[in-house]
């Protein structure tokens, strides 16, 4: 998919599990964000391990360590600790990421979250720019309950999608598909309750 999928409906309808099908179908590793109020980039790209590069730092000074070599290794990979977005970028078409949530984060995450999906890269100062070794972009699955409005920005650039509650009658087959040791008059019982 080159385009991020993007659903919306009510909670409950199943945008989250389309998410985990589409990369069981495609035999990709599900990588998930959970959005919720205060989330920052920090947190859906990457962080720094400051504990551990501070014992690093502290063994180098007591090997009297070349200054430039350990700047370059204190900001190198094995200090690096992945979130979501950084490992789908990755992983590329290995992945399917789930952005569950979106409209819990707020505008100025959002608008992170479209630069840093369109450019299927991120840029790590220390680093440089990361991306999938094979060039390939990850498949994007957006989720929303609609508690806000998501920007025309965002929508614009996804494939978009309402997903409403199913019928009763579709309801009972999703129960006995996921429940196969349910009775038919239990899963009819259960989908118009």
């Amino acid at each position: 998919m080159r385009r991020p999928l993007l659903l919306e409906g009510e909670p409950g309808v199943g945008k989250t599990e389309v998410g985990r099908t589409l990369a069981r179908a495609l035999g990709a590793e599900l990588i998930r964000l959970q959005c919720y109020e205060g989330i920052d980039a920090s947190q859906a790209l990457y962080e720094w391990d400051y504990a551990r590069q501070l014992l690093y730092a502290r063994l180098l000074q007591s090997e009297d360590a070349d200054p430039d070599a350990t700047v370059d290794q204190l900001y190198g990979p094995r200090f690096l600790q992945e979130r979501p977005v950084l490992a789908a970028v990755r992983a590329g078409a290995r992945a399917v990421l789930l952005v569950d949530e979106l409209d819990r984060a707020d505008d100025e995450f959002e608008a992170f979250l479209l630069e840093a999906l369109s450019d299927s890269a991120v840029t790590i100062p220390e680093i440089g720019r990361v991306g999938s070794e094979d060039g390939s972009r990850p498949a994007v699955v957006i989720t929303s309950n609609r508690t806000r409005e998501l920007h025309d920005a965002l929508k614009r650039r996804c494939l978009y999608h309402w997903i409403d509650y199913p019928d009763p009658v579709r309801e009972a087959e999703i129960i006995r598909l996921r429940v196969p040791a349910a009775s038919d008059r239990l899963a009819r019982s259960v989908a118009t309750a």
